[in-house]
């Protein structure tokens, strides 16, 4: 299935780890200059490229000599707040060499959970591109601890793509992409994913980063879900972005997008803001909710966590299995106050509830 390249002017490019920095936190250098030799030709060709790079933890743990990846959240931010400068700075430089800007955004999880914060780092970005440059995003992990413990660019990328209403996201790695039961034939096309698709991943055993292909694949699973298409493929091909660009399924393994994605409102519930708690509901609230009606209070069997009247919560059922996400319409205190009864008011619309 040819993509055709006119339909992508938008492009996320996730640069991993494992592909920059594979031997100890060294930098290839090379290939990141190659890399953004690719991009200046896709930006002469009117393409917009925003880059979210990992690397920074890895290169700091070179700096500091450090065999592995810190346990401890204080190294773990220190060797982020050495590497990120001198990763920045070879960014810099490679990309002016090219007559190319390259601002550094550094994002947290409360840059897409308040809504008014988001929509600003969305007006940056969108600023950034029409000012011909190629914004480096990266987690700002020298601060948050929910960054450092979720641990992958991986669905940062997949955010930051639903954020600028990306065309296309093209997830980088040093493999080829999804690969067959065998190990050895790589899954061109994936459709759905599928509990079949998500048996086909494995975590990595690469000391320098965390993710693999398990959190590639639920990276693609948020942008597919937002109407955005995912390549994810080998970096060290040469090329390869543009060939990604030109002919998606030739070049790694394509996730179609859903034709029935989500609206941007609901995009934001399901992916972007972080849960504040959860709703436990009975077997009956759960089947209304699936057939897209509201949540009311005589459903819920419970609730965990201080969350108010306007705060994204986890919906689930009761094996406490997450199906859905809202925004809640009262407080967990007034909840606690009227679950299992018969009230007029409702725990959350279902204009703003998505079912995951």
């Amino acid at each position: 299935m040819k993509q055709s390249s006119k339909n992508f002017k938008r492009i996320v490019v996730k640069i991993g780890s494992s592909l920059l920095c594979p031997d100890k936190g060294k930098l290839e250098r090379g290939l990141l200059n190659e890399i953004t030799g690719q991009i200046q030709d896709l930006v002469k060709d009117g393409k917009e490229i925003v880059v979210v790079s990992s690397g920074a933890i890895a290169l700091g743990m070179a700096i500091l000599k450090l065999e592995s990846r810190p346990k401890e959240l204080a190294y773990l931010q220190a060797a982020a707040a050495i590497g990120q400068p001198e990763l920045m700075d070879i960014y810099r430089e490679s990309f002016k060499q090219r007559q190319l800007n390259c601002p550094q955004l550094l994002l947290t999880w409360e840059d897409f959970n308040d809504r008014s914060r988001y929509l600003n780092a969305k007006n940056t970005l969108l600023a950034l591109l029409k000012l011909n440059s190629v914004p480096i995003i990266n987690e700002n992990d020298t601060v948050s601890t929910d960054e450092i413990k979720f641990g992958d660019n991986d669905r940062l990328s997949a955010l930051v793509s639903i954020l600028i209403g990306a065309d296309l996201l093209v997830i980088l790695s040093d493999v080829d992409g999804l690969l067959e039961k065998d190990k050895k034939t790589l899954v061109r096309l994936v459709d759905k994913i599928t509990p079949q698709i998500h048996g086909l991943a494995c975590p990595t055993d690469k000391k320098t980063c965390v993710g693999g292909m398990v959190t590639k694949i639920e990276a693609a699973r948020i942008v597919v879900d937002s109407g955005i298409p995912c390549v994810i493929a080998n970096g060290r091909r040469k090329g390869i972005i543009k060939s990604c660009v030109d002919n998606s399924s030739e070049s790694g393994t394509l996730f179609l997008p859903k034709k029935d994605h989500l609206a941007a409102k609901k995009r934001w519930i399901a992916f972007s803001a972080k849960p504040k708690g959860k709703i436990i509901v009975d077997d009956g609230a759960r089947l209304a909710l699936l057939n897209k009606k509201s949540l009311l209070s005589v459903g819920i069997v419970g609730c965990e966590g201080s969350f108010n009247k306007g705060d994204i919560v986890s919906l689930r059922d009761k094996q406490n299995r997450e199906f859905a996400r809202g925004k809640a319409a009262l407080s967990s205190g007034e909840l606690d106050k009227i679950k299992g009864r018969r009230c007029e008011k409702e725990a959350a619309h279902c204009d703003n509830i998505v079912i995951l």
